[in-house]
């Protein structure tokens, strides 16, 4: 399944990020809590977009960044993830058991962009279809984006991959290919 987005992106790494504020499940019972960027200043963040909640690949990769989201708080990273559903259906998919292919105990919230602007301001909108590619983005404790990447809908992104990239940035040195945390930095 090939899709492309065509918006007009206003996501470029190096440049602030697009500021964000979004229904969320933060407040699971209630539904009354946003996301917005603004709030989550001091701390990395991996925002994560994904097309649709009961979906086949998406429950796979929430519930990786979940799985190992103790190794991102330890690196000082927040994650949200970030689709097109409702905070409604976002709210049934986490209530939904995993084996039943939910989302169950995820340890982060899910936000609604439901109007598709963040979708669209950071690249990801698939227009024709009122969906989001899978992109991950890394924006740093000054609201700084240093890392994009995106995916077309039948791949899942790395969590290890995320790691291994927010380490290397926060190094502020020069990271060599396949470089590891506890690695020296190439010296010029």
């Amino acid at each position: 399944m090939s899709s492309t987005a065509s918006a007009m992106e206003r996501a470029q790494v190096g440049q602030p990020a697009p500021d964000f504020e979004m229904a969320s499940t933060k407040n699971i019972q209630k539904l009354n809590e946003p996301v917005k960027l603004s709030d989550y200043r001091g701390k990395w963040v991996v925002l994560i977009f994904y097309p649709l909640d009961f979906t086949f690949v998406c429950p796979t990769e929430l519930t990786a960044f979940s799985d190992r989201y103790a190794d991102l708080e330890g690196i000082g990273a927040e994650v949200i993830g970030v689709s097109t559903d409702s905070v409604y259906s976002h709210r049934a998919w986490l209530q939904t058991p995993r084996d039943k292919g939910g989302v169950e105990d995820l340890n982060y919230p899910l936000a609604s962009d439901s109007t598709k602007s963040v979708s669209s301001d950071y690249g990801v909108l698939i227009e024709d279809k009122g969906i989001a590619l899978r992109g991950l983005f890394v924006i740093d404790p000054e609201g700084i984006l240093r890392y994009k990447v995106v995916h077309d809908l039948n791949i899942g992104r790395s969590v290890e991959e995320t790691l291994r990239v927010i380490q290397a940035l926060q190094t502020g040195g020069l990271c060599q290919a396949e470089w590891r945390p506890g690695q020296e930095t190439l010296k010029v």
